[in-house]
């Protein structure tokens, strides 16, 4: 008997995995729905920090060619989404915060992006979201319930490094290509 199993057996398994952490997933789509919306509402709260860390995320960048860009892109996401999932241990405290903030932002972002831009801006949002936010959705739906389900914590532990690997890895690699391509596109 084999040892170690096939990239395609992992993904096959992750895969089967995402399926078990159905409503972990469908709460986290409606936390950051509902801050999503309201930062497309009321996007006055916390606007000077927003516009501050946006700010900042531009100096950051500048300069950037398209392979450093995707480099920080991508990191900055995957490192995201492995300590919200890491860090739900703490009763999934730490992931429900990544949800409103990321939420709020979103919406926020998408207020003034529309408000500046117009309505079809939201088409250059869209490509690399597709792949991104189910992909931090999913990270964080896992740290919840490593949070919240302590008793099978070795096994939803491996269940949760399996997806991040084999799933949503990939799907942020995916979305930083997109999302630094639209940069230099632009």
């Amino acid at each position: 008997m084999r040892k170690y199993k096939s990239i395609y057996e992992n993904f096959k398994l992750a895969l089967k995995d995402v399926r078990k952490i159905k409503n972990y997933l469908i709460f986290s789509i409606i936390i950051f729905s509902l801050f999503l919306i309201i930062g497309i509402l009321y996007p006055n709260f916390f606007k000077e920090q927003i516009i501050k860390l946006i700010n900042s995320l531009i100096k950051k960048t500048e300069g950037m060619n398209f392979i450093e860009l995707f480099i920080f892109i991508a990191g900055n996401n995957i490192q995201v989404s492995f300590f919200s999932m890491i860090l739900g241990i703490f009763f999934g405290i730490l992931p429900i915060l990544t949800l409103i903030v990321n939420g709020y932002v979103l919406g926020f972002i998408i207020n003034k992006s529309i408000t500046s831009e117009g309505i079809f801006i939201i088409w250059r949002l869209f490509p690399h979201g597709i792949f991104e936010i189910p992909a931090i959705l999913i990270s964080i739906s896992l740290g919840i319930k490593l949070g919240i389900n302590l008793k099978d914590f070795k096994k939803n532990l491996k269940s949760s490094l399996r997806i991040f690997v084999f799933i949503i890895i990939p799907l942020l690699i995916i979305a930083g290509i997109i999302e630094s391509l639209l940069v230099f596109v632009s």
